[in-house]
């Protein structure tokens, strides 16, 4: 697999940041930035998610956005020099390139295309995020684990999501036993299987049924905006 926007350019605008790209792994629960952190560095994700994390004063977070191999982390940098909003951590394992924030800013404005993709990018984020916020509002705990789900089915090539019963109650801004309650329930209905860390996806046309309608509206956001699928 890899990284759709890269795989987008055209060979003339990838060339201008090629010999910048770096080969990353990013294991599960690396920390890529925390809010106030200068973006130095932007991220391209080829297999896996990156979580975007709102953190109150409390210690509480909660997700209000992804990135997948359909963007990249950090990539507003490349109009002007960013602090980060939120906390970014590896939520599933990915490989991936990176590049220097100044580096892909001297691409930028150099490239019309290059400029294209990280507005349409940042359009496509903007729309994730607001969507979650209703969802996170308006939304059951089981319509939003389904909702996680799917968009990070959507990124990854297996069924099995290995995450801790930590994360997802970070994630879903709910407590531990909530999230076990919401697992088992799915489990029940032949959605998923689930053990201790570990979701594996059985039925995903249950969860599709299961979902609420933030989960379409989502993807087709990026369908719209981003080259190629989500």
């Amino acid at each position: 697999m890899q990284n759709l926007l890269l795989a987008a350019l055209p060979p003339e605008d990838l060339g201008l940041i090629a010999p910048h790209l770096a080969q990353v792994e990013l294991e599960r629960g690396r920390l890529l930035y925390d809010p106030g952190d200068r973006i130095d560095t932007v991220y391209f994700p080829q297999d896996g998610v990156i979580s975007m994390m709102t953190l109150m004063d409390s210690g509480a977070a909660i997700e209000s956005a992804t990135i997948g191999r359909e963007g990249a982390l950090g990539l507003s940098a490349a109009i002007s020099p960013r602090q980060s909003l939120v906390r970014a951590i590896v939520q599933t394992p990915t490989k991936g390139v990176r590049i220097g924030a100044a580096q892909l800013h001297e691409a930028w404005e150099k490239s019309a295309k290059i400029r294209e993709l990280v507005d349409r990018h940042g359009e496509a984020l903007f729309g994730h995020a607001i969507q979650s916020v209703a969802c996170n509002a308006l939304h059951s705990v089981e319509a939003r684990f389904c909702r996680w789900l799917l968009t990070c089915h959507d990124r990854i090539s297996t069924d099995t999501v290995a995450l801790t019963q930590e994360f997802l109650a970070d994630m879903l801004g709910v407590q531990r036993t909530t999230v076990t309650a919401v697992a088992r329930s799915l489990q029940e209905k032949g959605a998923i299987r689930y053990r201790r860390g570990v979701v594996d996806i059985v039925d995903r046309g249950a969860l599709e049924a299961l979902t609420c309608e933030c989960y379409g509206v989502i993807r087709r956001t990026y369908e719209r905006l981003l080259p190629g699928e989500p």
